[in-house]
């Protein structure tokens, strides 16, 4: 990674008449040849990306009763729903069935 003298931004590989060199947006080039000519990363074949369904939960658990399904653990988060001299929502979705609902107290 290089960056220009003139301006101090950074220089991209660029393909010219006669050969490549490392530009930058002010109009600056490098006479020297660049040791990197692309930052993209090729996947081989046979190789894809791997999709991971799992849902990471990071929200805080409660002891709190799902009015659906009865379980007795949920996820919770505050909102501030109304005006900000009023108490904030509290939002529930239950650890088993995914049911929300919300809490005004």
């Amino acid at each position: 990674m290089e960056f220009c003298p003139k301006c101090g931004a950074l220089m991209v590989p660029k393909q010219g008449k006669k050969r490549k060199s490392l530009a930058c947006d002010c109009g600056y080039r490098t006479k020297q040849k660049p040791s990197v000519t692309s930052l993209k990363e090729k996947v081989p074949a046979g190789r894809g990306i791997e999709v991971v369904d799992k849902k990471l939960e990071l929200l805080p658990k409660t002891d709190e009763e799902c009015p659906k399904c009865k379980n007795k653990e949920a996820y919770y988060w505050t909102v501030q729903t109304r005006a900000g001299d009023e108490a904030e929502t509290r939002f529930l979705e239950c650890t088993k069935c995914k049911h929300r609902w919300r809490s005004n107290t």
